[in-house]
């Protein structure tokens, strides 16, 4: 491939976890933004017949049905997505499938449906959820909610009759939005499993089932940046952290493999992109349930990686990546990878930690920060942390604020 990329400039933000918060419509970017498929599929004129093995028992309910005035591909939708950047992912794919069947991607006074991608892990964007699903039904809107929220609270009371696509169903928007246009509720909420391979089967996985990363990475998508491409590289995670919320929505952990992730990163630099950015809940975890590791991916990954282009690796909890430090230094220290890595300290306090079940101490996250700073010149490393934890006491606090200053 031709050195057609340049690097765009690291954003200055407050909040590593809210990459996309302030500018998550994606109704003002789509004319600039690139589908990944743009052709309008045929549609069938009487609109999309939908098996009736598709849905499973009591996923449909008919509430004030209007299939006359039903034509497919004719509503205007509005997509507006709360959190992280998988959760921004998930949007633009939803974005882009509907403009795939013809569906005009609008500003939400005009859009006929609204589709809400909410964010469970703090309590202001679960607010505004609450908010904008009111707002929305409150102005005759027909609304249909994804995400971390109705997926793991899908009793809701503010929810209630309201169609779902949950976090691993998302290559079923047109589906659930048609059916909700022509006055149906759909709620899909389970996950997506495939038979493990011989290969996966010899890397030492003994189940003959395991759960996927989720819907497939190679579905339309409109891009909030046209320069950068999401990958979502896994989602869940291994740990039952007791302050977690995201655990309750994402469940276990589900990884692609790396053949579909190199297949995404290589077709989005075919399309201009210029950075690939791999998220998760805990990138650092990806392949465990593959029987790999997170350097095998990205060894792979690098490869396919154009000059002038770069990769930006998402947050890892520390356990995940104690075993293999100097593979990430070195992998960090290549020109076409981000000196840059999110590592999650959330309390100094060795006791604090065991009440969060982080699985990991103090010095294990030290250890982690020094060895990447020793042989990563010039690394900028993120931490999260949380203050007034149930049990912190004043101590506690003050072995944070000492690892800060370390």
């Amino acid at each position: 491939m031709e050195d057609q990329c340049t690097s765009s400039s690291p954003l200055d933000l407050e909040d590593i976890e809210d990459l996309f918060d302030k500018s998550e419509d994606l109704s003002k970017t789509s004319a600039n933004s690139r589908l990944v498929v743009p052709k309008i599929k045929k549609r069938i004129k009487k609109g999309i017949k939908i098996e009736a093995d598709k849905f499973e028992a009591n996923e449909v309910d008919d509430l004030e049905e209007d299939t006359d005035n039903f034509l497919p591909g004719q509503a205007k939708i509005y997509v507006k997505t709360w959190g992280c950047s998988h959760n921004v992912s998930d949007g633009e794919y939803m974005a882009g499938q509907l403009a795939a069947q013809g569906y005009a991607i609008e500003e939400k006074k005009n859009a006929d449906l609204w589709i809400l991608n909410s964010c469970t892990v703090k309590s202001p964007s679960e607010d505004h959820f609450r908010n904008e699903v009111e707002s929305g039904l409150g102005q005759g809107k027909k609304v249909v909610v994804a995400g971390c929220v109705p997926q793991g609270k899908p009793d809701a009371e503010y929810i209630k009759g309201l169609s779902v696509i949950g976090v691993q169903q998302i290559d079923r928007v047109v589906e659930v939005v048609e059916e909700t246009l022509k006055g149906h509720q759909v709620r899909l909420f389970g996950p997506k499993k495939v038979s493990v391979s011989n290969e996966e089967r010899d890397n030492g996985l003994t189940n003959s089932i395991r759960k996927t990363g989720g819907a497939s990475l190679a579905l339309p998508k409109i891009r909030k940046n046209p320069l950068v491409e999401i990958i979502a590289i896994n989602t869940g995670c291994l740990n039952a952290c007791t302050y977690c919320k995201t655990k309750h929505a994402r469940g276990q952990l589900g990884s692609y493999t790396i053949e579909e992730i190199v297949n995404r990163a290589e077709q989005a630099f075919t399309e201009g992109v210029v950075e690939i950015w791999l998220t998760s809940e805990d990138t650092g975890a990806w392949g465990r349930d593959l029987g790999l590791t997170l350097p095998d991916l990205l060894e792979q990954l690098v490869k396919v990686i154009p000059d002038g282009c770069r990769l930006r690796l998402g947050m890892t909890n520390p356990p995940y990546i104690l075993d293999h430090l100097e593979q990430i230094a070195q992998i960090l220290n290549s020109d076409k990878v981000y000196k840059f890595l999110h590592v999650p300290i959330q309390a100094g306090s060795d006791a604090v930690l065991n009440e969060m079940k982080r699985e990991y101490t103090q010095d294990d996250f030290c250890r982690v920060v020094n060895v990447l700073r020793q042989r990563v010149p010039g690394i900028t490393i993120a931490t999260d942390i949380i203050c007034g934890f149930p049990t912190e006491t004043n101590e506690d606090f003050a072995e944070t604020m000492a690892v800060c200053r370390k």
